[in-house]
């Protein structure tokens, strides 16, 4: 049996059999619906419920371990087949700065709670750059709840260059949500409407005079909502883009991603630099948003470092749209090696060492 890939985002989880060359089989959101007895309801024989949503995982990191383990039951026995008594191997993305509290807890539910026969994690940028066939390059990691910038240097990420946001996809999307409020007073927006018009009309001015001239005067399209409103979007669809690249219109003091990237690799020795910047791989759905990539590039050849940033394209054996899950690609790529080289945490290293054992051999 292959060993199970799991890279569980803020918004999406994806899993999947070890099979590099494909995209994940199961992509699902993460956010959970548990339907709980109100009890405010009189007579003893007719209870009143409601449906209360659960986010098990927050700003990319496991936040509510119940409704974690829920989920990854329902991925693993129902997804992906596993039988009780019959568990196999199972790799672990994982994002920035994972505390090591989080780590030892999710090799414990695995070995305790799910008896997997082998377990190993790897960081998400490190595996965005196996998905493109690098092992050096520089990750720019833009998610649901977060946006991680990591230099990596022959497969090990360098921490002390990294830098992590705690701002991303759902910040975005609310951003929009006040924008089209401004615009469109009349109309009463939930968070999926809002969502689903950030992933349909969202874009990226050529650069910040063209943003400026969007805001003056912009063609206006007219989307009809579920409910049969009608919705008006035209200058709002640049803003989501542009606040990438200005995250004052967030309201938060900083540069831009691409003077980000920049400053980041400045830190790690300069003899390093140009390989770095040179390999530069951008994950996460937002990344794939018309103009974006463009507009990095523009960005890049303005930017204070002295050798540009420039983008890896993925090879083209590589499955369709490989920013949105590229991590979890490279997790089947490094599932390929680690767990036939044994290099993996087995049932006895943790029997004998406990949880601690995933910082010895999970780096």
């Amino acid at each position: 049996m292959e060993a199970a890939v799991i890279d569980a985002g803020s918004q999406l989880l994806k899993a999947g059999s070890a099979v590099p060359d494909q995209a994940p089989p199961m992509i699902i959101p993460s956010q959970m619906i548990r339907v709980v007895e109100d009890g405010t309801s009189g007579d003893k024989n007719e209870s009143v419920f409601e449906d209360v949503t659960v986010d098990p995982v927050v700003r990319g990191h496991i936040r509510n371990w119940d409704a974690m383990e829920d989920l990854l039951r329902y991925v693993l026995y129902d997804g992906l087949d596993w039988e009780e008594g019959n568990e196999g191997q199972i790799l672990f993305t994982e994002p920035l700065c994972t505390p090591k509290a989080v780590r030892e807890q999710l090799v414990q539910l695995m070995f305790e709670t799910f008896n997997v026969s082998g377990f190993y994690a790897s960081e998400q940028a490190v595996l965005s750059l196996y998905a493109v066939g690098r092992i050096s390059g520089c990750t720019v990691d833009i998610g649901h709840g977060k946006i991680d910038i990591a230099p990596v240097l022959e497969g090990a990420v360098q921490h002390i260059a990294s830098r992590r946001y705690e701002i991303g996809g759902v910040d975005l999307t609310k951003l929009l949500a006040q924008e089209l409020g401004k615009s469109n007073p009349l109309v009463n927006l939930n968070a999926s409407d809002v969502e689903m018009l950030k992933v349909k009309y969202s874009c990226c001015a050529e650069d910040e005079l063209a943003y400026e001239k969007t805001q003056r005067s912009s063609d206006e399209e007219e989307h009809t909502l579920p409910d049969g409103q009608v919705i008006r979007i035209g200058r709002e669809k640049y803003t989501v883009g542009e606040a990438l690249f200005q995250p004052s219109i967030l309201g938060i003091e900083a540069h831009g991603i691409v003077e980000q990237l920049a400053r980041s690799i400045s830190i790690v020795s300069s003899e390093n630099h140009r390989q770095l910047l040179e390999n530069t791989v951008l994950c996460g759905g937002i990344t794939s948003m018309p103009g974006f990539e463009d507009r990095f590039q523009k960005e890049a050849s303005l930017c204070s470092s002295a050798i540009c940033p420039s983008l890896v394209k993925p090879p083209e054996y590589m499955p369709d749209k490989l920013t949105e899950y590229s991590a979890w690609v490279g997790g089947a790529i490094l599932a390929k090696v680690v767990f036939p080289q044994n290099q993996h945490v087995t049932k006895g290293d943790y029997d004998e060492t406990g949880p601690s054992i995933v910082h010895r051999k999970c780096f």
